[in-house]
């Protein structure tokens, strides 16, 4: 039960939830802020570590993921850069124009899915636009511990990198190229270049546009870079829908009830009208949040989360777009 005497830092705490006060809102590029969160009560925040993100619960209601992408020793706040989407579904829109200095915000604890591997001997950095974000945190991090990497940044034009000024300040700006689409053709990225032989013991981290990465992540696995070397994490999926797709069923292991799910409706949403809740955030298969193990029967993954060896096992599917081969799924529900 809730008390006038209780700590609200707690109380979030204890529902998995932190509330934070925007310290600062600040323009970092051509349609990109960057928001500095801090504590309610003043106190340091939970640590997290490079390639983190944290859910924000926005105004209209709406969950998003966004990077943490100041340095991970800064215990007492959380910055994160979001570019306003044209193509926005709602949650970059309420940041840029809802959000404001001084408003408190509900956020997760920091959660990792892109983490560094620290027995790498160097690391290959590639951020492409807003994919910057936890790229960034990652050569703080790196940087720090005084462990070699480079860094790769494409933007479409000098006025739309964000964190420009921030990166030519710092003391690693020597092991970055910027690369823009609008400058000279010598200072392009040149993927190929970069990724033409796989070497042991160096990891590549890719974050931006699908395009992009799609584009090295190709590269780099034509040229014979190892699975294990090669992290990634997308911000958005594009929407897969195929005529071919047709209706199923899927059976909760612990109560035997079977569901069935139409052609145009996800899992989740027909697990919702049976009165079965998995928690969702990003809907879209890349953050990993509703991911739900398979004891029986053939995903279709449509995802971007599950590596490409974890969707070969078929033990687990996200069933906020990932749908069925088999005519039935069994979940671990």
């Amino acid at each position: 039960m809730f008390t006038a005497e209780s700590n609200p830092t707690e109380v979030c705490m204890s529902m998995g939830t932190l509330q934070v006060r925007v310290a600062r809102k600040a323009v970092e590029a051509v349609d990109v802020c960057s928001f500095d969160l801090i504590d309610i009560g003043g106190k340091p925040l939970p640590p997290f570590s490079a390639g983190s993100h944290i859910d924000v619960h926005l105004p209209n209601g709406l969950t998003r993921q966004y990077s943490l992408c100041n340095a991970p020793f800064e215990s007492g706040l959380y910055r994160i850069g979001v570019l306003k989407d044209a193509a926005t579904r709602g949650g970059s829109k309420a940041m840029h124009e809802q959000v404001n200095e001084g408003d408190v915000l509900t956020i997760s604890a920091p959660k990792n899915h892109f983490p560094l591997a620290h027995q790498a001997k160097s690391s290959v950095l590639l951020a492409g636009g807003i994919g910057v974000t936890p790229i960034l945190c990652m050569a703080e991090r790196l940087a720090v511990a005084g462990e070699p990497f480079e860094m790769h940044y494409c933007t479409r034009s000098r006025d739309r990198t964000a964190f420009y000024q921030r990166i030519e300040h710092s003391p690693f700006v020597s092991r970055v190229q910027f690369h823009f689409d609008d400058g000279p053709p010598e200072q392009k990225l040149d993927i190929h270049a970069v990724l033409d032989k796989p070497q042991p013991g160096v990891h590549v981290y890719v974050c931006g546009p699908k395009g992009f990465m799609d584009a090295v992540l190709s590269t780099a696995r034509a040229a014979g870079w190892p699975e294990g070397q090669l992290h990634y994490e997308f911000f958005a999926a594009e929407p897969v829908a195929r005529r071919t797709d047709a209706s199923f069923e899927v059976r909760l292991a612990s109560s035997g009830q079977v569901i069935y799910v139409p052609m145009d409706s996800t899992v989740v949403q027909a697990l919702a009208e049976a009165g079965v809740y998995v928690p969702t955030s990003c809907e879209q298969g890349v953050c990993g949040t509703c991911v739900v193990r398979v004891l029986e029967g053939e995903p279709d993954h449509r995802d971007l989360y599950l590596t490409p060896a974890e969707r070969a096992a078929n033990d687990q599917f996200t069933p906020c777009c990932s749908r069925a081969k088999s005519a039935r799924l069994v979940l671990d529900l």
